[in-house]
């Protein structure tokens, strides 16, 4: 499975104590504000074009991807020579991107893959996002990293110009796209595990899953992609089989309620291909939001500084498969049983929705979509639903999905 390439707005804050922040071209090291949407890292960075101005877009930080992707909007900006087929575009890459006032050179990517996409959707680089652009790992892998998901910053060095933090732990980096696997244990047993700050989820293998499924009946588990298994809204989405682990331990760091779905061999095929390594999984940033995480990727070495103890609610949610449309609406796919039935009644696969609690959702990210239909078990939400043309509203409860079930609203607990 290809992950495809798709923030929310930035937020303006001081510069991270461990990286050196200049705003020249000739700086080691510079730090900008990041947007954590959808538990994506999303940057603003600058596009010099052909007459001479600069354009600034929003960029996605993407290090469990070597693609380099852009929106056909960016590319006509650059003035590249695009070309497609039936299934998506490609052009040149284009020579840089500034990020702080440093120059990120792309030569070492010799295509960008532009999404096939109608004229009036040229500046999504995928739907419920707005990033037009993304940085791979082919390209981070020629620096330093840091990224903050605690204080929300981002920073890009040259080798040794960022001094790291936290624990430190040794991975094996593919020379040839950046793509790192991290050595992990999973009940005494060890395994590798890709480390992808750019998905919303964590994922493992379908014969260890289901191994671990058959052997802790006691772990929560769910199907249906809701909260931050909510990936892109593909059709499959609907059927995609959840498990919150118990515990285990990714490189240094020991984690506990581990929320993954089930990968399929063929796209674990996929992952391990392009990894150039055996690995079982893919541990993503909904693991990682209280952590600063330095990639140190000339010594082959991760950091992770923990910053705060907060557990993140993904799964506190009104439970739709939800997947964004290209008008900037977003279809209901289907709905998420609890408790043996389903958790959402008076909506359909096919409906779309328009509004929470009035508040409309049309042009929404993933990220604001899933923070509006979050809140805590028992809280009841508004919808507001087209069916058909015409428009009715439903009431929905916040259901706590994968962990013990509320056995009533007054906080008794199963």
């Amino acid at each position: 499975m290809r992950v495809l390439i798709v923030g929310l707005v930035s937020v303006l804050l001081a510069g991270y104590s461990g990286a050196k922040e200049k705003a020249d071209t000739h700086a080691k090291a510079v730090t900008v504000p990041a947007s954590i949407d959808h538990n994506r890292v999303v940057i603003r960075v600058d596009l010099r074009l052909p007459n001479g101005s600069t354009e600034t877009v929003r960029a996605w930080v993407d290090n469990g991807n070597p693609d380099l992707c852009l929106s056909r909007r960016v590319a006509a900006l650059l003035r590249l020579d695009v070309k497609c087929d039936d299934h998506e575009c490609s052009a040149p890459a284009p020579s840089e991107i500034v990020v702080g006032g440093l120059s990120i050179p792309l030569a070492a990517v010799k295509e960008a893959k532009i999404p096939l996409r109608p004229p009036d959707q040229a500046s999504v680089l995928a739907l419920g996002m707005n990033a037009e652009i993304n940085i791979p790992s082919s390209i981070l892998r020629n620096y330093d990293v840091l990224v903050d998901f605690v204080e929300r910053k981002f920073s890009i060095g040259a080798s040794g110009s960022i001094h790291f933090q936290g624990a430190a732990g040794k991975v094996h980096v593919n020379a040839e796209n950046g793509l790192i696997q991290v050595p992990s244990q999973i009940e005494g047993k060890k395994y590798n595990l890709a480390l992808d700050v750019g998905s919303s989820i964590s994922f493992l293998s379908e014969d260890l899953f289901n191994k671990f499924a058959t052997a802790h009946p006691d772990w929560p588990r769910m199907t249906g992609a809701v909260g931050s298994a909510s990936m892109w809204g593909a059709p499959e989405e609907t059927t995609w089989k959840l498990l919150q682990m118990d515990r285990l331990q990714f490189g240094p760091l020991f984690l506990t309620s581990v929320p993954v779905v089930s990968l399929s061999k063929p796209i674990l095929d996929f992952f391990e291909k392009r990894a150039g390594i055996q690995t079982v999984g893919v541990l993503g940033s909904n693991m990682l939001l209280n952590y600063r995480v330095g990639l140190e990727y000339a010594h082959s070495t991760v950091y992770f500084d923990l910053g705060r103890t907060y557990k993140f609610p993904d799964f506190d949610v009104v439970g739709l498969v939800l997947r964004p449309e290209g008008d900037g609406r977003f279809m209901i796919l289907g709905v998420a049983d609890f408790d043996g039935k389903p958790s959402v009644e008076g909506v359909q696969p096919g409906d779309r929705l328009v509004a929470i609690n009035d508040l409309s959702v049309r042009e929404g990210t993933m990220g604001q979509v899933w923070s509006m239909l979050g809140g805590k078990p028992g809280d009841e939400k508004k919808l507001t639903i087209e069916r058909g043309g015409k428009q009715f509203t439903v009431s929905a409860v916040v259901e706590h999905f994968l962990g013990e079930a509320p056995d009533d609203r007054s906080g008794k607990r199963k």
